[in-house]
């Protein structure tokens, strides 16, 4: 389909629908990420409470503790956008709204992938140490830097260059 035939091409959109549709993709885009996070933390909440977390040395109970909060930040930063969203209902702030946690979400994102690193750090540490600790924490760093930041912000750079040349 051509994009002028599009009802909900960009061009066709007034401010306030493009808003409501920008808010709604961003509210879809959170309830993708946020069981996940959840998950995540509810697994590493009940870590402390294993027999075998005593056994961790020092270092591995900082790098538990590191992921603990940023897992916390991750799911503090994540759920603002829809509390946002719910105590503002109705209060001609959609735009603030958008603005604001598109910015936290970007932050919880950050910290969620900190909090991963950290994880399977931690967890190829007391499975395997050795060379395969830097080996795997570098590989999951790699691909989160790739696939979360990097290609998406080549593609806008991309896409900004061809649009200015155009």
């Amino acid at each position: 389909m051509d994009e002028t035939q599009d009802p909900q091409a960009p061009d066709r959109e007034s401010h306030d629908e493009r808003l409501n549709r920008e808010l709604m993709e961003l509210l879809n885009e959170l309830r993708v990420i946020l069981p996940g996070v959840q998950v995540l933390f509810a697994f590493l909440l009940t870590i402390p409470f294993n027999q075998r977390f005593e056994i961790l040395s020092e270092r591995q109970k900082d790098v538990y503790y590191a992921a603990v909060l940023c897992t916390a930040a991750a799911a503090i930063l994540l759920i603002a956008a829809p509390n946002f969203h719910r105590l503002l209902f109705r209060e001609a702030e959609k735009e603030w709204v958008l603005r604001t946690s598109n910015r936290l979400t970007l932050f919880g994102t950050a910290a969620l992938a900190i909090a991963i690193v950290a994880v399977v750090y931690l967890i190829t540490d007391v499975l395997h140490s050795g060379p395969a600790v830097p080996v795997v924490t570098t590989v999951t760093v790699l691909a989160i830097a790739w696939l979360w930041f990097a290609l998406p912000l080549t593609r806008r750079a991309r896409m900004n260059a061809h649009s200015s040349s155009s």
